[in-house]
């Protein structure tokens, strides 16, 4: 047997053993928080993989991870989706801010950060964007000014996914407020439990209040929390979107390939459409049509996800990955535009028992997923960056 098929057997079956069955198919995928207590299955789902070191399968194992490489990680990841298991960790810890780290970190500050995050100790959120920075982002004001063996910080940033559940967030700021426009900024990380940090809700069409304003008046952050080199966050932050993007594509194999199982979209179609007795072929034409176009763009969706996962010679992929990004975005708004139009007027419900449960809720996340070509980079951007970046046209 080669060591291939081998790491494949030896991985079938250790999943098989430890994967409870309350962690198979669509439900909760923990990001770390805290403030979020997860349900027995769950938590044992997560520190099963954590010991293995299968939370952050690609990091060093002195940092919690288990040194796959990208061969074996593939294996993992199609090992999972065979039982149906869900991720047992996402989140900006995993995703972003701990590649970063080990991109541009110091051994102390790995050796501070890695194992904890590994583990899901500590949820993440994201300060980038402000109410006067948003893609222009290097127009950023929020201050930090240093005092001793710590930056005082002061300013907002805006759509801060997840802040009323966060621990951290690591946040561009500006460190000389006399550098150009694009210097003079760091990336800090900051304890979101103080005084100094008040969160508010964004209140969306969907009913849910996911995104956040954040304000810092006198926040403290330690000065050994600034990661890679003072005043020249600029370039770590970009690296760090790097990371945002391939993890949105489904394609960063640096941290954990968050996965929430979902019910097949024909399972779905068969439920909700008549179909006929002897073979269960949607009787619907134009309904039939649909799915199939989109079954075939989501199949090559997945191929190329698979290609630039083996082609992945750095841990994110490059620019490559706001293609990926795009398209799977796309591609899950569209799932939802089909699985609207099945449910015909129970797909226009948004309270009440005349409406079935689960139209309510779908309804509620059709709205919600709108914002998908928004977060992580807007469809605008990424349409640039794959112009310039990957199509080599001019400005």
């Amino acid at each position: 047997m080669s060591e291939t098929a081998e790491f494949r057997a030896d991985t079938r079956a250790w999943l098989q053993e430890n994967c409870p069955p309350g962690a198979r198919g669509a439900g909760l995928v923990p990001w770390g928080s805290r403030k979020v207590e997860l349900p027995g299955d769950s938590r044992v789902w997560l520190d099963n993989m954590a010991a293995k070191g299968w939370t952050v399968p690609t990091w060093p194992k002195a940092y919690g991870g288990a040194e796959l490489d990208p061969t074996q990680y593939l294996i993992l990841l199609e090992e999972l989706r065979r039982i149906n298991a869900r991720s047992p960790l996402i989140g900006r810890g995993v995703n972003y801010i701990g590649p970063t780290i080990l991109d541009f970190g110091t051994d102390e500050q790995k050796a501070r950060w890695l194992p904890g995050m590994a583990r899901g100790e500590g949820g993440w959120c994201m300060g980038y964007s402000e109410p006067g920075a948003g893609s222009d982002l290097a127009s950023l004001s929020t201050k930090a000014e240093r005092e001793g063996d710590q930056y005082i910080i002061n300013g907002r940033k805006i759509w801060t996914s997840d802040a009323t559940h966060g621990d951290y967030i690591f946040a561009l700021v500006r460190t000389d407020n006399a550098a150009a426009k694009h210097d003079g900024i760091s990336l800090i990380l900051i304890d979101m439990d103080q005084p100094g940090v008040q969160v508010r809700p964004i209140r969306l069409i969907s009913g849910n209040s996911p995104f956040c304003e954040t304000l810092f008046e006198d926040a403290t952050a330690s000065a050994m929390d600034i990661i890679g080199p003072i005043n020249q966050g600029w370039t770590v932050g970009k690296r760090l979107l790097q990371y945002e993007r391939s993890t949105h594509a489904g394609i960063n194999i640096s941290g954990a390939q968050g996965r929430v199982a979902e019910t097949p979209l024909p399972e779905i179609f068969s439920r909700l459409l008549p179909t006929d007795d002897a073979t269960g072929r949607i009787l619907d034409t134009d309904q039939r049509a649909a799915l199939l176009k989109w079954q075939m763009r989501q199949r090559t969706y997945e191929m190329t996800q698979r290609r630039a996962i083996e082609e992945a010679q750095a841990r994110a992929p490059g620019f490559t990955s706001s293609v990926v990004k795009l398209i799977g975005t796309l591609l899950k708004q569209e799932r939802d535009e089909l699985h609207l139009t099945a449910l015909g007027s129970n797909g226009l419900g948004w309270e009440g028992e005349a409406f079935p449960k689960e139209a309510l809720k779908h309804t509620r996340t059709w709205l919600q997923q709108k914002s998908l070509t928004i977060a992580g980079g807007t469809k605008e951007i990424q349409l640039n960056i794959i112009a310039k970046r990957v199509l080599g046209l001019p400005d």
